[in-house]
């Protein structure tokens, strides 16, 4: 029997990632995420799919036809034999609403944990529990004929990992989102260990700083020297805009706040972020921690009873502080922030010299929400600051990884989650590009 192998999204693109490896009887797929651009190259508007049918969504594009894995009457294909998730951003699992309700989902405690928080604060992909099947990392589980090992790798979602498939004499890795210059180093190094111990025939490599102008950002301890710096140089109150779920970057703004001698101040999103993942690794806890303040935006205000969450308000209410508190002091405090909080949190007007520091790609940037709120800051003689690294391998770090975990230069290297995949072949041999849908065996 062969192993073959299908990326039927990210060949070219990033975001969107869904990979199939299947023998002649078993088949599983490695993520089911959202598009982040249209076909235009444009960001991709998610509440564009509410409302319409699976064979609608495959019509436009949304959706990718693989057989089996969604909810389309017209598809009489047999389902894969489960999903598995490398870890919670939606590019790798916003789809999962649309596949077969039968179809297992493997994923991590953390990964899990993740995408409880993601969904019950900020509407993103969940998975419903009896569909859930927890592995451990670094403990290998059998689905069909496929050996499969969970590895921790360090990326800006909590509890991400990459898997070593194996089947058939063939050895598989796919590196899911993974760097090289996080917190966490030693992922990397346990991961390179095993899989250089044995050979592998393929990786499925992601490449999302693969481009005709590498560059390489810096590394997640760097970035907190420069929060330190930019805080306490702040006039007023500092605005903090990044994801919740990249656990992280709370870490390093809670860290340089403590440096700077401010209170961080979450959201109750942010802060459930951070008691789960305190459960499971060295994490800040909200719940315990004097220094971390809970600050409840009139959206969880007013919808936490109707939504369930009432013990999120009951576990957080001790550390609870209010606007009126924060605008009296400013200067005290580092918060959590998002630029519709302008309207519905500080009654339109924010307070005078507010700093806001802004760690996500400078690619959302162009909303129109970001147009506004510079204007509202400039008015509060405001500024505004970009700092951040990315949660993405850089380039000349995938050559040193493939060098690694390839000693004997067995393997082929398939390009996925990058916009650049002809920018491979000049930093590495043995690439082999594929199209979106194209089958390889892997030899």
């Amino acid at each position: 029997m062969s192993v073959k192998l299908v990326i039927y999204r990210g060949t070219h693109e990033i975001g969107g990632s869904c990979v199939e490896v299947r023998t002649d009887t078993t088949r599983i797929i490695l993520d089911c995420g959202m598009p982040l651009v249209d076909e235009n190259g444009e960001s991709f508007d998610a509440k564009s799919m509410d409302g319409k049918t699976v064979p609608q969504l495959i019509e436009e594009g949304a959706i990718r036809r693989v057989p089996g894995l969604f909810r389309d009457p017209k598809d009489s294909s047999p389902s894969p034999d489960a999903i598995l998730l490398s870890h919670a951003h939606c590019d790798h699992t916003g789809l999962l609403k649309y596949t077969r309700k039968e179809i297992p989902v493997h994923l991590s405690p953390g990964t899990s944990d993740m995408m409880y928080v993601g969904r019950r604060f900020a509407k993103q992909a969940g998975v419903d529990g009896d569909r859930q099947q927890k592995f451990k990392p670094g403990v290998a589980f059998q689905v069909g004929d496929f050996t499969i090992t969970a590895y921790p790798v360090d990326h800006s979602a909590f509890d991400s990992m990459a898997f070593i498939i194996e089947a058939e004499g063939k050895r598989i890795l796919y590196s899911g989102d993974l760097r090289l210059h996080g917190r966490k180093p030693g992922m990397a190094e346990q991961l390179i260990k095993v899989a250089s111990a044995e050979p592998l025939h393929a990786v499925v490599m992601e490449g999302t700083h693969v481009t005709p102008d590498q560059k390489k950002g810096i590394t997640e301890w760097d970035l907190e020297e420069e929060l330190v710096q930019h805080i306490q140089s702040a006039k007023g109150l500092v605005l903090a805009n990044f994801s919740p779920l990249h656990v992280d970057r709370l870490v390093g703004f809670f860290r340089a706040s403590e440096r700077s001698g401010r209170i961080f101040v979450a959201d109750p999103y942010a802060a459930m972020v951070m008691y789960k993942a305190a459960k499971r690794c060295k994490v800040p806890d909200p719940v315990k921690e004097r220094a971390i303040r809970v600050f409840y935006n009139k959206f969880f205000e007013n919808s936490f009873e109707k939504k369930g969450l009432r013990y999120v308000h009951e576990m957080f209410e001790p550390n609870r502080i209010t606007m009126e508190e924060i605008l009296t002091e400013p200067k005290r405090f580092v918060m959590i922030f998002r630029p519709n909080m302008v309207e519905f949190d500080f009654g339109g007007t924010l307070p005078l010299h507010a700093r806001c520091i802004y760690s996500y790609w400078e690619g959302y940037l162009k909303q129109p929400q970001w147009v506004e709120f510079h204007q509202k800051l400039a008015l509060a003689q405001g500024d505004f600051i970009r700092a951040h690294t990315s949660g993405h391998i850089f380039a000349e770090d995938i050559v040193k990884f493939v060098e690694r975990i390839d000693p004997r230069k067995t393997m082929k290297v398939l390009p996925v989650h990058t916009f650049h995949p002809d920018e491979f072949p000049k930093l590495l041999d043995r690439v082999e590009n594929l199209e979106d849908g194209q089958v390889y065996e892997v030899r």
